[in-house]
């Protein structure tokens, strides 16, 4: 009986340590599962203490595809932001301002100084850009850079801004070349092939809408060579639904293989903004116009002297019933032309070019266009219902069209000298005293030009400047003088006391970088 009682006791000893094996080993799975394995999305099941909520895991990340992320990568850091400024004159009235509003120390200006704000008001734009050559050329939009005072270039990531130069500018196709100086070489992007181009690819517009740097939008081509939506003959664009807004105007579309197939150029909108119809000028287009503003600051163009309209010169019951199967049918021939001198008349139909058909306004006009000035086209064209054929010399479009024709920019090299634009004159004890400035020293700012350095920096008519880079300034001719001894690319502050109101004087630190086409 004894020795039945030790077994029994034995075996619940050995079935205890059993079971407590047993759970520490489930404990431990439970761990090593919860904790050591990786990859694995854990159900949190325990219960928040106090409120019953259930606690939220943090999943891994999901890689998804990267493909336009690595195209933008690649194409975004040649893309730049461009402002420019442009000054425009404006009719002087009388300055009035309703009872109870004055400004007394405006009012103190207003009498003793000619009312500026009522001269030049310098207007400002934004656009984008695309590098195109480590050197610092930049290929945009004519109508970005057009009549502007000051063009000025913002760098992908930087906050520093380089002035620009116009290289060559071609209204025909509202192509422009622009040129910044910098010390490093810039990063660029490739010019792809725009004929490779297929309807329904995917594209990216990459630029500065609404002045949101670095900004992509996707979509896809939706038409190519698609004319009359400008009265530009050298314009077939690109059709995108890839958003394209103001500011687009200059920057890229590019394809998937990171190449630039377009500049985004135009949209059609009853709003202003994105409704899904933008243009980009071809990317050939944009090569051939841009080698030629590069290298000579404008762009040639051949002719023959001939004018049609597309959508009516090679309607096909017109060509039939000038004996022609197909072609286009000229409209006027310009006097003295190289076609005049071969013969050719108005409703004549020219069916080929250097053997080749031609079926539309692009078959006539590009082999024409691309001919060097003096070099030779061979034209078939139907008259009176007989084919004929002539050799023409190509001449400049220019001058066979003298009154037509846009005038290409040729290079402006520098605007000349840019002063920084303040005005200034003694701060008198008097001046101060009416002013509510007693016992203050400096030179008081007249005038602050548009588009100029004092202009970028916040200056304001009314201010008094009393220090240039910590040097005191107690007069109009020390302030001339600090400002003498500036160079280009050098920081500057100004301390400047300002008046807000009839009992408030701040003091303010206006701050910029001298940029390289300043000289006082």
């Amino acid at each position: 009986m004894r020795v039945q009682l030790v077994e029994l006791l034995n075996w619940a000893r050995n079935r205890k340590i059993l079971a407590t094996v047993l759970v520490m080993l489930t404990l431990s799975i439970g761990i090593l599962i919860g904790t050591g394995i990786p990859g694995r999305v854990v159900t949190a099941t325990k219960v928040i203490a106090g409120n019953g909520a259930t606690p939220l895991a943090i999943p891994d990340p999901v890689q998804l595809s990267g493909t336009f992320a690595s195209i933008v990568n690649k194409v975004e850091p040649a893309v730049v932001n461009i402002s420019t400024t442009q000054v425009i004159e404006r009719r002087r009235v009388p300055h009035r301002v309703p009872r109870g509003q004055q400004d007394p120390f405006q009012d103190f200006f207003d009498r003793f100084f000619d009312t500026p704000e009522q001269g030049p008001k310098a207007e400002r734009s934004l656009g984008s850009g695309v590098i195109v050559d480590p050197k610092g050329y930049i290929l945009t939009n004519n109508h970005v850079v057009e009549q502007a005072t000051k063009i000025q270039v913002q760098l992908h990531g930087e906050s520093a801004k380089y002035t620009a130069k116009v290289i060559g500018s071609d209204e025909e196709t509202d192509l422009a070349v622009i040129k910044i100086e910098t010390s490093k070489p810039l990063p660029t992007a490739k010019l792809g092939n725009s004929d490779g181009v297929q309807v329904g690819d995917w594209v990216l517009a990459i630029g500065s809408p609404f002045g949101l740097q670095a900004t992509v939008t996707a979509g896809i081509i939706s038409a190519k060579d698609r004319g009359n939506i400008s009265n530009r003959q050298f314009q077939r664009f690109l059709q995108t639904d890839a958003a394209i807004n103001p500011g687009n105007s200059g920057g890229p579309l590019v394809d998937m293989a990171g190449q630039v197939i377009g500049i985004n150029t135009a949209i059609i909108t009853g709003s202003r903004g994105y409704e899904g119809v933008g243009f980009a000028l071809p990317s050939n287009t944009a090569i051939t116009v841009y080698n030629q503003l590069a290298t000579t600051g404008r762009v040639t163009r051949g002719s023959i002297g001939v004018s049609f309209t597309e959508e009516r010169s090679n309607n096909a019951i017109t060509l039939k019933e000038l004996g022609a199967p197909y072609g286009i049918a000229i409209e006027s021939v310009e006097p003295k032309s190289p076609a005049d001198k071969a013969g050719v008349k108005a409703g004549d139909v020219i069916t080929a070019v250097n053997g080749h058909p031609v079926h539309s306004g692009n078959d006539l006009v590009n082999p024409i266009v691309s001919t060097p000035i003096g070099g030779k086209v061979r034209i078939n064209y139907v008259h009176d219902h007989q084919q004929k054929e002539a050799t023409l010399t190509v001449e400049d479009r220019a001058k066979v069209f003298p009154d037509r024709v846009s005038h290409n920019g040729g290079p402006s090299g520098e605007t000349g000298p840019v002063e920084f634009g303040i005005h200034v004159e003694d701060l008198t004890p008097e001046r101060a005293s009416r002013a509510g400035m007693e016992g203050m020293r400096g030179a008081v700012v007249t005038e602050v030009e548009p588009a100029s350095f004092g202009d970028d920096i916040d200056a304001r008519r009314g201010d008094v400047i009393a220090e240039v880079n910590h040097e005191g300034v107690a007069s109009a001719a020390e302030f001339r003088r600090a400002l003498a001894k500036l160079k280009a690319g050098q920081n500057v502050v100004l301390k400047v006391l300002r008046r807000v109101d009839s009992e408030h004087v701040h003091t303010l630190y206006l701050a910029g970088v001298v940029p390289s086409d300043q000289q006082q």
